[in-house]
């Protein structure tokens, strides 16, 4: 089992040599400037990575470029290979990124949000409080009593009873 700080460092590499050779190397037209490799990483053992890209375009180009990885995989892992100099080269697994799509579902409901921010800004513009500005009893009031409306009453007619 290797180290992490191994482990990561692999990653970081096949990334890197990954995204040169789609760059420069490889001269499929699936795999045009819009493919984008956004992370790496490498099981505890080394023997598997997972390449995580994006494309920029649409469905019909993202599938495209999901086949054109498919068809490159031996040629990326043989060039991650002679960079990498390990006894064991890893297999190579490309994922599609599913970052930009949550990034867009948040965006949509951010907007939601302020919409409903604003809906709410907007009725509530004219509206006042309900009930007095200071709700609480003051002690030393005049217009009401510290005394029930009952005990007050009965001590008028003389009715009370201790």
């Amino acid at each position: 089992m290797a180290d992490n700080a191994r482990a990561k460092k692999l990653a970081d590499l096949i990334r890197e040599v990954v995204a040169q050779k789609l760059q420069r190397g490889i001269k499929d037209p699936r795999l045009g400037s819009h493919v984008t490799i956004t992370d790496t990483r490498v099981t505890g053992d080394l023997r598997e990575a997972t390449v995580f890209y994006t494309v920029y375009g649409d469905d019909e180009e993202r599938a495209a470029a999901a086949a054109g990885l498919e068809s490159a995989k031996g040629v990326l892992r043989s060039a991650v290979g002679a960079a990498a100099g390990v006894k064991f080269t890893p297999t190579l697994a490309f994922v599609a990124d599913a970052l930009p799509d949550t990034a867009k579902t948040i965006e949509d409901l951010l907007d939601k949000a302020r919409a409903k921010d604003a809906e709410v800004r907007e009725v509530s513009a004219g509206a006042a409080f309900a009930g007095d500005a200071d709700p609480y009893k003051k002690p030393g009031s005049d217009d009401e009593s510290d005394e029930p409306a009952d005990l007050a009453d009965a001590a008028e007619t003389g009715d009370a009873t201790e």
